[in-house]
This record gives C-alpha cells, structure tokens and sequence, in this order.
C-alpha cells in the first residue's frame, strides 16, 4: 500500500495546502486520506493536498435531528438510495452554484479519480429522489471507521440534509467512529459539526483507519429506513 511522502501533516500550514502537484488517482487518494489529508483546488491549477487546523467533524451521534427535519423526512415522495449513481452524483455536487465560489473544484479529473475509488468500494454517494426525481445528495470516502464528506447538493429544500441525516444514521448503526467535514460550513454546524485541533484529529485517523466498521452502511435499504 502506498504511503503518504510528501510532507508531514501535523507540520502543515493551519490555512494553507500542505503539498502542491503529484498525480490524482486511486492510490494517491488514499494514502491521503490515510494521513488525514484532502485534495482541494481549481481548474487549471496543480492539486493541492490539504490538512488544515482546526478540523470540522461531526461524531454520528452528535448529529442534531430537529423536529422541522424529522418532520420533513416523514413525508412521503422521498427515495433514498446509495452508490446508484455516483457519477452523477458528483457531476451535480460540481454543477450547483456556492455562495463566495467562483467554479468549481470538482473537475473531471477528480471526477475520474473518485470514480476509481468507487469501483474499489471506497468511495460512495447518496441518493435523494423526490418523486422519482433526483433532487439531492452526497459523496465521500470511507475508511475503516472514518468516513470523510466531500460534497453535497440540493435542488428542493432539504433534500441534502434527508439524505445526510438517513447516512448518519447508518454510519452510527455500523460503528463509525467520525464524519471528516473538513472545512466549516454553517449549514453542517447547524446538524452538529464542531472544529477540533488538527493533532487531535491526525490521532483519530491513525487509530480508526485500519479498524473496519461492524457492518456495511451503504448497503441497500428501504425508502422507509429514510422516515
């Protein structure tokens, strides 16, 4: 397995990329992840490996279902599904307008790395139709007891957080120690995301990445499991 060798993580700058270039693929990826660092950066740009300090996570069971969104997930029309379509997933996560970005970072290159990555099961989407129609979701990358956020878009109100809220659900029933959020937003906070130390967290990955989950999260389920 490839190791992480282009810089040391905890030494890394607290708002800036730790390492700038190398190649973006499936064994790179992950040992980035391994070491606790994500890719980050804009077309026509070098990548840019990351590992800032603080780090945005959220514990699953810390995740804060209001009585607005339990109420929301109740209703009937939703259909949730995992790694069905994670392509197009992505392609959505990278075609939704962001307040203070110009563009995107999810470029087709990214798109083919983490499309590699979901063929070797590591990474994975969630699905959210409204009627049969695909109005949003998410993807990450999973590994061992850690899942880490990448992306996620809504085209109805809510719909992003139906599906996060029903994958918070899963990673806790399966053992899954932290969802990596990486960046603070505040729509997460507002769900139970909170910054902790970069050295606090470099210790979490290095304990849980190795430690698989007790059972499978993305595993097929009910539209019910989702209300």
């Amino acid at each position: 397995m490839r190791e992480w060798n282009r810089g040391d993580p905890s030494k890394a700058p607290a708002r800036a990329p730790l390492a700038r270039g190398g190649k973006l693929d499936a064994p790179h990826l992950i040992a980035a992840y391994r070491a606790g660092i994500f890719p980050w950066y804009s077309a026509g740009e070098p990548v840019k490996w990351w590992c800032p300090d603080p780090r945005f996570v959220m514990r699953p069971s810390d995740f804060r279902l209001t009585d607005s969104l339990r109420k929301t997930m109740r209703k009937q029309g939703w259909s949730i599904t995992f790694d069905r379509q994670f392509e197009t997933v992505m392609r959505r996560c990278s075609e939704v307008p962001r307040p203070g970005q110009n563009g995107t970072w999810i470029n087709e290159d990214m798109i083919a790395a983490y499309g590699e990555l979901h063929r070797l099961g590591i990474a994975h989407s969630v699905e959210v139709s409204w009627e049969g129609e695909l109005v949003g979701g998410l993807y990450g990358v999973a590994l061992g007891s850690l899942f880490h956020g990448e992306s996620m878009f809504h085209l109805k109100a809510d719909a992003s957080k139906v599906g996060f809220a029903t994958l918070v659900a899963r990673l806790q029933a399966c053992g899954y120690f932290l969802i990596d959020c990486q960046v603070p937003t505040p729509h997460l906070g507002s769900l139970g995301a909170f910054l902790i130390d970069r050295e606090e967290f470099l210790e979490v990955v290095r304990r849980f990445r190795d430690q698989p989950p007790t059972g499978d999260a993305f595993a097929p389920i009910p539209t019910s499991d989702a209300t």
